[in-house]
């Protein structure tokens, strides 16, 4: 069985891509190899992160860290975006909160249905009971849902005010549709935050997986922004990470589950590089819940509002873009947040700066401002 890896320069292999599409892929990963600064394609991915606020107060959320200024995307932002629609092959609604409770959720897809676009969100699981139509009516590609435990006694002691048996019944009735209608959509997978309390359960939350009948388990590292979570990094566990690996694989390959794994300490692919070569300054284009571009989800530089520029063209050209891309993958030049990255795809886990970041600014400042 392949161990299927978080994608750094890659997107879900989506099909039904239109020719206008297809070209600007092509022509944003020629500019990606050619390391232009100045690009001619379009992104072709856009992250909105559609609410800073959660439902759920879970262990190892930064939230109580951080100054959390809470906002909801003001949609007049999608103006700016409108016109990209034919090009870009994904929106994901992701970022530091739960999308599915912006008060206008059920517009916001609606709104990119009229479009080529691929749909894809990460969601707590809490509201899949009033949204689950939703991912029928408007053909939502993938949803991610984040679960921490095979059992409801260990997912809802790390994940507050969750519910488990609630989302797993939920589950369960949407694919349970998903037979009824035909359809291959949505893809869902579990996304797993890895810590001491969990790492064992994994294995597990394969087997959860097969009963319902969703495709993939995906595994992230807990990154650690307090000290009192310090004692439940993966941070020098290699022996037993290895074998619940190992025991996860072996799982997957026999239900036919697909099994997304982050490097084990000492095997990452970047080596002793401050992290994996990072392409979202040409790949992504990521707005933040206040309306400010951001590099990305994990990583709290604040580049401009977007109603700086009058035209996207302008953003994504802009001197602060030319800039991130001129220095993300300079060991010397990068930003500092960068210099400590943990993003799950391009973080480099050999390093214990990805699982730890007590003390240091991992999130923005929000402020409460609309266009």
């Amino acid at each position: 069985m392949t161990i299927l890896r978080a994608k750094t320069i890659d997107l879900f292999k989506y099909d039904g891509l239109t020719e206008s599409q297809r070209q600007n892929s092509e022509k944003n990963l020629a500019e990606i190899r050619n390391k232009s600064l100045k690009l001619n394609s379009y992104p072709r991915r856009l992250v909105l992160e559609l609410t800073n606020a959660c439902n759920l107060n879970c262990i190892m959320c930064g939230r109580d860290e951080g100054d959390f200024s809470y906002n909801y995307f003001d949609l007049r932002c999608i103006e700016k975006l409108e016109h990209i629609l034919e090009y870009v092959e994904e929106v994901t609604l992701f970022g530091w909160g739960e999308p599915t409770i912006h008060p206008r959720f059920k517009e916001i897809l609606e709104f990119f249905d009229r479009y080529p676009v691929k749909k894809y969100f990460v969601t707590n699981g809490t509201t899949l009971r009033k949204i689950k139509d939703y991912l029928f009516n408007y053909r939502v590609d993938i949803m991610a849902v984040s679960l921490d435990g095979a059992t409801a006694e260990t997912n809802d002691k790390i994940r507050i005010n969750s519910n488990f048996d609630q989302i797993i019944s939920s589950l369960k009735a949407i694919v349970q549709r998903k037979n009824k209608e035909s359809v291959s959509f949505p893809y869902v997978n579990f996304v797993v935050t890895l810590m001491k309390s969990n790492l064992n359960e994994l294995p597990d939350i394969v087997d959860l997986a097969s009963d319902i009948g969703i495709e993939e388990v995906k595994a992230v590292y807990l990154t650690a922004f307090s000290k009192k979570l310090e004692n439940e990094l993966l941070w020098d566990c290699t022996d037993n990470v290895k074998k619940v690996f190992s025991e996860t694989i072996e799982r997957g390959s026999k239900l036919g589950i697909k099994v997304k794994l982050p490097y084990i300490q000492g095997e990452d692919i970047a080596g002793d590089k401050l992290h994996k070569d990072c392409f979202v300054g040409w790949r992504d284009f990521f707005v933040g819940s206040d309306g400010y571009v951001r590099p990305c989800q994990s990583n709290s530089r604040k580049m401009f509002h977007i109603s700086k520029y009058d035209s996207f063209e302008e953003s994504w050209n802009s001197s602060e873009f030319i800039n991130f891309r001129s220095v993300v993958n300079d060991p010397e030049k990068m930003l500092e947040g960068c210099k400590r990255c943990y993003q799950s795809s391009h973080a480099n886990w050999n390093r214990k700066t990805s699982f730890l970041q007590i003390g240091q600014k991992f999130a923005p400042e929000w402020e409460e401002r609309r266009l």
